[in-house]
């Protein structure tokens, strides 16, 4: 007799971390491996936030927090959305957590009914669907297209959504294409969720402060605001702030839903760290400079690795608004043999020939829901970005 929970059967792994955690092997047996697959930026923690966390400690804050977060961190979140985004929120109307993930968790869990469907566009973020089955709900993939930047379409939006629809998710940027919404791109999509009063929206805007060039970010109660009451914003410090380790995620939306948050986080986590918060208050309302700093040299490693990709033999690379990530086409190489004499049928044997032969990781599509792509991430420097660049061509070069 197994210990382990039925409904635990249909979960998969996620398949960012299993990559990564090949890659550190192979790494530590000796290999020169180059790894694309990681999902967070290689800049350090910025030193104001350090020495918040710092003087934290010294004022002796090492005590339970509030399930919620702490009064401090809840009005800087508050602060955060009326300065940035222009939304109006009450601090009771806030919850910080062990990361957005958890956060994106506790709102799952503290709506979903069993049956109860969740529209996920692809490609997506490899938790969303696992999530939204742990919690019993349907995850319901609506497929998008690479001539449309992988952005959700309307009409296509429109036609997935049923009476049992509760919930649409929205990431922009988008991991994994770097996607992001224009104004008038999100509009479209806002304007579909006012015919349907049933539908909720979580928008995932985890990485808006990384958008380049000329990009002006919107999130979607910015665009429409009579969805502000079905709406949760969802965003965190872990990407802009270089703080992933730190795990502190943040939400803002209707009391009614924020306080079941509370009431499941009770039970759960309670609250997150006293230090982590303290240190997040002063990303929010401290120095923004690093920011340009952040942008620009992720900048310059977007603007390289679409452009080494595209010259790569049977690869197609959009070159992203957003993000640290690109996603690829490898399509065109299905039917090829590799120079170590591997047929490539499918994207992840793409990935797994890249990775064995040319020790460079990579994530496959399928992982999150777009078969015939892969995703890279250039949160990593310059030089590793164009070894790695240079060993996909190589490969590619190689294909028979």
């Amino acid at each position: 007799m197994t210990i382990v929970a039925r409904s635990l059967a249909a979960i998969k792994p996620s398949a960012t971390i299993a990559i990564t955690q090949m890659a550190r092997v192979l790494k530590s047996s000796g290999v020169d491996v180059i790894s694309m697959s990681t999902g967070e930026p290689d800049f350090d923690t910025p030193d104001h936030i350090k020495d918040a966390a710092h003087d934290a400690i010294r004022r002796g804050e090492t005590k339970y927090t509030p399930v919620a977060g702490i009064p401090e961190l809840r009005q800087a979140i508050v602060a955060k959305f009326q300065r940035e985004n222009g939304l109006s929120y009450r601090v009771d109307q806030t919850i910080v957590g062990t990361g957005a993930k958890h956060i994106i968790y506790n709102a799952l869990r503290a709506s979903l009914n069993p049956g109860d469907e969740v529209i996920i566009p692809a490609p997506y973020w490899v938790s969303y669907p696992e999530m939204v089955a742990i919690c019993g709900g349907v995850p319901v993939t609506v497929p998008t297209r690479m001539e449309y930047n992988f952005k959700l379409q309307p009409d296509d939006l429109r036609q997935a959504i049923t009476p049992r629809t509760k919930w649409v998710f929205l990431n922009s940027p988008s991991n994994p294409s770097g996607a992001a919404y224009t104004h008038d791109e999100l509009k479209l999509i806002t304007d579909v969720l006012k015919e349907f009063p049933h539908v909720w929206l979580l928008t995932d805007d985890m990485y808006e402060h990384l958008v380049y060039g000329d990009f002006q970010y919107v999130t979607a109660a910015q665009i429409e605001p009579s969805l502000l009451d079905r709406t949760l914003t969802v965003n965190g410090v872990s990407k802009a702030y270089a703080m992933t380790g730190w795990r502190i995620g943040y939400a803002a939306g209707p009391k009614e839903l924020i306080d079941a948050m509370i009431l499941l986080q009770g039970q759960q986590t309670s609250g997150t760290s006293s230090i982590a918060q303290w240190a997040s208050v002063a990303a929010l309302n401290g120095p923004q400079d690093h920011l340009d700093v952040f942008r620009e040299a992720f900048d310059e490693r977007r603007q390289l690795i679409t452009s080494m990709l595209n010259q790569a033999n049977l690869l197609s690379c959009l070159k992203p608004e957003g993000a640290f990530y690109v996603f690829p086409s490898c399509e065109r190489t299905y039917g090829k043999t590799t120079a170590g004499g591997r047929l490539i049928q499918n994207d992840e044997d793409f990935v797994s020939a890249l990775l064995e032969e040319k020790a460079v990781a990579t994530v496959h599509g399928s992982a999150f829901g777009q078969p015939g792509n892969f995703r890279l991430s250039y949160a990593t420097s310059l030089e590793e970005v164009r070894r790695a660049c240079i060993r996909i061509q190589e490969f590619c070069g190689d294909l028979r």
